[in-house]
């Protein structure tokens, strides 16, 4: 086969260009620039080094050739112009592009002739998430400018499956290209493709996008490994002063056994805390902000919120108590040399003030500084704790005045016990536990860490196993080689004769410290007396103060830099609008220099205040409840059962999870139980306060996957349910079409049905050759948000269909789940039924009828100024800035077809109105002071589109739904018995608060001469349907013969309808019913005189009742189907519902809807 010759593409891929060539040896020139075609798709490939593949090796699954040596691609062939290929391939394809770490993005390279089958893409080997971070990105085009030819042996654009199609717009670990979307493959090739945006949930906020894009841009960002950056932070954190100055009074107190059961308990607080903790860390990719990031988007921004708020302010103080503990240390060696400054408390304030500026000026010199410090002062605490443990071993004759006598069995039986002195368990409990907090420390800083994912599970647990070992072996040493009590004077011996008489473990030594139990003022030394034990003990003292400042100013500076760094990351999500300025970072590892600063002037706060013994207990609460959140929220997830919880650590489970958030509640309140009421108290106030201010994010939480679970749950259970009369609700199905197309249609409904029963809004689309489903997938949730914002609580659901009747028969059978399904069909009145196509109105009665058939009730809303105002309200006010894109144009669709008819949409006209000269939807009062819909000309500074008489009357009476109704009557006239829905309707809607203020007042039919009897039977019957009711009133004149000159006025308005088959041959009048089926017959009408005349008076008898009512409910006229043609029908509807106030004509599917038994 020559070069020249074309080879067909296969059926049903949607190649990038309409032919292409078979190659040989030899390249064949093309034509200068490609065709558009050809250059639909062009992407950017992200190669990132260090854990790829030899270069010689191709990507799994694809015919890509490999680079040449030296990673970038050799000169084109003639002809080939990448660049206009790039130009045409814009709003096909979107590819971001990042700033390579080692320089500027690398220039794109033309192709090699060589070695290339035309149509083949270059594509590199690529790697996962490296290790090292490094990233070289490889520009690629190909021959034809098409995105993936030949993987699969034939040319195709369908793309293989790549790690960059799944980041987010703007990840720091690479690019983010954006597959061929459903619509480049698979629609017509003379179709335009749509623009698709992101997958649900993908895309980031305003916030995240900058964040990550600074992250991207950075160059030389310092991250660390899981040593350096988890477990050498938990390790000095979790030890700290209270191993040196406070371990051993506990196992005096407690006992060898109840120490080991102490930190036993907290340890297993801790670890199932850690498990959760990397479940949680492994389950997707985690950015910084430590506990909050944690928390927030596992449970979502309304706990995330609250608590990343305390975590941050419980670090900063943390800071304040770490400090005075090292400066209370200083100044006790101060005063053993007489050195003391002023007096304690000032020193005090003096070297705090002193120290916590030299920490400042630490972190703020960078990340990498301070990890230094931290590892010096690991390798002081860890030598510390050596030097014990030599001394330990070291018997000194000097020592065993103060209790110290090396290793003894008989120390430690006597020790092994409790001895509680003025304190219980659960106060020396409460004591230790701070000692075990700080295992988020390698968390808090989860943005510096190169692998959080790896790092939190390894660096936390082991750092938890670690510290508790060395907590349980502190616990066993001290009390195996000091006594309890001991005086410290070298005369405390016991001569031969009183060893008799001496039990003490002390008494083996020759020593006799029974004083003590006497006298506990004379005994200064011992477990029970002397914090400093361990430095008596030590080898060499001196290094045990060194371990004890480690200690302290390990703990400061780890919180020092974890609460800027969770509090940056809580403003960055803006959750606390006027926090945004702390968001800022500085320099290349985006540092919270304004949160380091906040951080200093609150711990400083605290250091001058001096006086911690109140906080102290607050700020274990604060870490124990952001522990007990972590926990319930891997429980949360689990239970949710949502596919996006698939953490790869498995080594946790939810009821563990559970377990240990009651068990940090437990610990809470037995720590202090105002503090823990005060920590629950601010959580949930915080909690209240986000949920209110409603912050526009979406990550996924787990709290929307238990909602939709739940939903799932219930709605399945509901549906094994018999339905019952008391249990009945209206469920609406109202055909409103765009649902601010009629807004007293919406809102009207919408009243009695908010917080009762189900609302949908549905929208038939017809009169589209080619019906558009993308389009009406994007309107379906750009609706339904409108919704949202306007708190109507209703569904937004349109349906393509050839004509109105088709869609409301689709409508009628497939809308709602299960028993949240329609009941009742809602239709405004087609006040323009004379103007129009009476095929119009053939349909909108079949309409009517069809709900019947399905069982449903039918209501029908009529404003004598019409309900429509489409042709007056653009659409374009529906779209948020944010919604529309750059490059979108202001289109308004709005129909303007059938005005103030039921029709919810023809065909849509495009009409270019100017979001300006549209009028504004405001809100106004609802129920909870809120309004859906309220179309208003706003007072702009744009000139607004002047109005005609009767546009202003229709938007004004459009709006008579939001208003409060004040003192009026709702005139129920329930002529017939259909079930009770005409009488349910305006009991829910005078039970609302705009609504509230107006009497039902309810008119039925009777018999002249039994008046007094059917009132007195229709008081009794709504007394015991327990609704109330103002005044009955029985109508005995609604069969007298109407006016005549109304009856005229309809018979003139009924002329052009009729049939007049009397007038012509019956061959004729029945080819011109079977075409006009619409048309009233003379039979028919003369078969229908007195119905006809019941509507006629009817419609007299109204306007003499109840034509000052705020709103009138009327049982609806039915006329048998087959019988009664459209137009009569209509007719009847139109006479009777007339020149009166807002009239809803109800008729249930005569299934009893009240009931008076219990």
């Amino acid at each position: 086969m020559s070069a020249s010759s074309p080879t067909p593409l296969p059926q049903g891929d949607t190649a990038a260009a309409p032919e292409l060539e078979v190659p040989t040896a030899a390249p064949v020139p093309k034509p200068a620039g490609p065709t558009s075609s050809q250059s639909r798709f062009q992407v950017d490939l992200v190669t990132e080094a260090a854990g790829g593949s030899p270069a010689d090796e191709r990507s799994p699954g694809s015919d890509a050739s490999p680079l040449s040596p030296g990673g970038v691609a050799a000169p084109a062939p003639d002809g080939a112009d990448p660049g206009a290929a790039g130009e045409e391939a814009k709003g096909r394809f979107r590819v971001v592009n990042f700033a390579d770490p080692n320089g500027a993005a690398c220039p794109q390279e033309p192709l090699p002739a060589e070695g290339l089958q035309n149509g083949d893409t270059v594509m590199s080997e690529t790697s996962l998430q490296s290790s090292t971070g490094g990233q070289h990105h490889y520009h690629y085009d190909t021959h034809t400018n098409t995105y993936y030819l030949r993987t699969f042996g034939h040319n195709t654009i369908d793309a293989v499956p790549n790690i960059d199609f799944y980041r987010q717009t703007a990840a720091p670990l690479g690019e983010k290209l954006v597959r061929p979307t459903l619509s480049e493959l698979h629609d017509e090739l003379d179709k335009e493709p749509f623009e698709d945006g992101f997958a649900n949930g993908d895309e980031l906020t305003a916030a995240e996008d900058a964040a990550a894009k600074e992250a991207a841009e950075s160059k030389g960002v310092v991250k660390f490994g899981w040593i350096k950056g988890v477990l050498v932070r938990c390790m000095l954190n979790i030890w700290g002063v209270m191993l040196f100055i406070r371990m051993s009074w506990i196992v005096g107190q407690a006992g060898i056994a109840l120490s080991c059961v102490i930190v036993l308990m907290a340890t297993v607080v801790t670890t199932i805390t850690g498990l959760s903790t990397s479940a949680i860390a492994t389950n997707g990719f985690v950015r910084g902000g430590g506990a909050y990031y944690l928390i927030s988007r596992s449970l979502g921004p309304e706990f995330g919120g609250s608590i990343g708020l305390i975590f941050a302010f419980a670090n900063a103080v943390a800071v304040a108590m770490y400090v005075v503990g090292f400066a209370e240390t200083v100044v006790q060696l101060l005063a053993d040399v007489d050195a003391i400054m002023t007096d304690d408390i000032n020193d005090i304030r003096i070297i705090g003030t002193i120290t916590v500026i030299l920490l400042l000026g630490i972190s703020v010199a960078g990340m990498e500084w301070e990890a230094k410090a931290q590892i010096f002062l690991l390798i002081v605490l860890i030598t510390a704790i050596i030097n014990y443990f030599i001394g330990s071993f070291i018997p000194v004759k000097a020592k065993e005045s103060v209790g110290f006598f090396g290793y003894d069995g008989s120390i430690m039986l006597e020790n092994m016990g409790p001895d509680f002195r003025e304190q219980t368990f659960f106060s020396v409990f409460s004591i230790f536990f701070p000692a075990a907090t700080g295992i988020l420390a390698g968390a808090n800083i989860s943005g510096d860490l190169a692998d959080p994912q790896l790092a939190i599970p390894r660096g936390t647990l082991l750092a938890i196993l670690i510290t508790g070992i060395v907590y349980l072996g502190v616990a066993v040493s001290t009390g195996s080689c000091i006594v309890r009590d001991a005086t410290g004077n070298v005369n405390s011996t016991i001569s031969s004769q009183f060893m008799m008489n001496c039990t003490d473990a002390a008494c083996k030594f020759g020593y006799d410290f029974s004083s003590c139990r006497n006298n506990k003022t004379s005994c200064r030394y011992g477990l029970h007396h002397d914090f400093q034990v361990m430095s008596v003990v030590s080898g060499f003292s001196p290094i045990i103060t060194a371990g004890i400042f480690s200690a302290t100013l390990s703990s400061a500076l780890a919180s020092l830099v974890s609460a800027p760094k969770v509090f940056q990351a809580l403003c960055k999500d803006n959750i606390y609008p006027g926090l945004g300025m702390f968001a800022k970072g500085y320099g290349k590892n985006n540092e919270p220099l304004r949160g380091y600063i906040l951080t200093f002037c609150i711990a400083l706060t605290f250091i001058l205040i001096a006086e911690l013994n109140i906080i102290a207990p607050i700020i274990s609460n604060f870490f124990l409840a952001s522990y007990a959140l972590i926990n319930f929220s891997v429980f949360h997830a689990s239970l949710a059962n949502s596919p996006g919880w698939r953490p790869s650590f498995k080594y946790y489970n939810m009821w563990v999870s559970l377990a240990g958030a009651v068990l940090c509640c437990v610990v809470m309140f037995v720590i202090n139980w105002w503090a823990a009421l005060l920590t629950n108290v601010i959580v949930m106030g915080l909690y209240i306060y986000v949920s209110y201010k409603k912050p526009d994010v979406n990550w996924g939480s787990s709290t929307q996957a238990l909602t939709y679970h739940q939903a799932l749950t219930h709605t399945l259970h509901l549906s094994g349910v018999e339905d019952h009369i008391k249990n009945f609700r209206p469920q609406c199905l109202v055909m409103t079409g765009y649902p601010n197309s009629r807004p007293a249609l919406l809102n009207l409904v919408h009243t009695f049905t908010k917080n009762v029963g189900l609302m949908i809004c549905g929208h038939i689309r017809t009169g589209s050759r080619r019906p558009n489903f993308k389009e009406l997938a994007t309107e379906q949730a750009r609706y339904q948000r409108w919704l949202l914002k306007y708190e109507t609580k209703a569904f937004y659901t349109p349906v393509f269909a050839e004509d109105m009747r088709q869609g409301t028969q689709y409508l009628l059978q497939a809308a709602g789940l299960g028993r949240l399904r329609p009941n009742t069909l809602v239709l405004g009145f087609k006040n323009d039924w004379r103007d129009g196509d009476m095929m119009n109105v053939e349909t909108y009665i079949h309409m009517i009828h069809d709900a019947f058939d399905f069982q449903y009730g039918a209501v029908i809303l009529r404003l004598k100024e019409g309900l429509d105002v489409s042709h007056i309200q653009g659409q374009d006010e529906l779209l948020s800035s944010q919604e529309k894109s750059s490059g979108m144009k202001d289109v308004v669709v709005s129909i303007d077809v059938s005005k103030d008819s039921d029709g919810d949409s023809s065909k849509p006209s495009s009409k270019a109105t100017s979001l300006q000269n549209s009028p504004a939807i405001q809100k106004d009062e609802d129920d909870d002071g809120k309004a859906p819909t309220q179309p208003l000309l706003k007072k702009d500074k744009s000139p607004t589109i002047p109005l005609n008489v009767s546009d202003q009357r229709l938007l004004e009476a459009s709006q008579m739904f939001q208003r409060k109704q004040g003192k009026g009557t709702v005139d129920v006239w329930w002529l017939f018995d259909d079930g009770g829905l005409t009488l349910l309707i305006p009991y829910l809607l005078t039970n609302k608060k705009r609504w509230k203020d107006c009497k039902i007042r309810v008119f039925i039919g009777g018999k002249i001469n039994r008046i007094d009897h059917d009132r007195r039977a229709m008081a009794t019957l709504l007394s015991k349907f327990r609704i109330d009711f103002s005044d009955i009133t029985v109508l005995g004149d609604v069969n007298t013969k109407p006016k005549k000159e109304n009856m005229l006025a309809f018979e003139e308005m009924v002329e052009p309808y009729r049939l007049k088959e009397d007038d012509m041959e019956q061959d004729a009048a029945e080819r011109l019913k079977n075409s006009e089926p619409w048309r009233i017959t003379d039979n028919e009408l003369e078969l229908y005189r007195a119905k006809t005349n019941r509507q006629i008076r009817l419609n007299e008898l109204l306007k003499e009742h109840s034509s000052t009512a705020n709103l009138i409910v009327m049982s609806m006229p039915l006329a048998r189907k087959g019988a009664v043609s459209s137009a009569l029908y209509m007719a009847w509807l139109e006479v009777l519902s007339k020149e009166l106030p807002p009239i809803l004509l109800v008729r249930g599917n005569h299934q009893s809807v009240l009931t008076f038994y219990s």
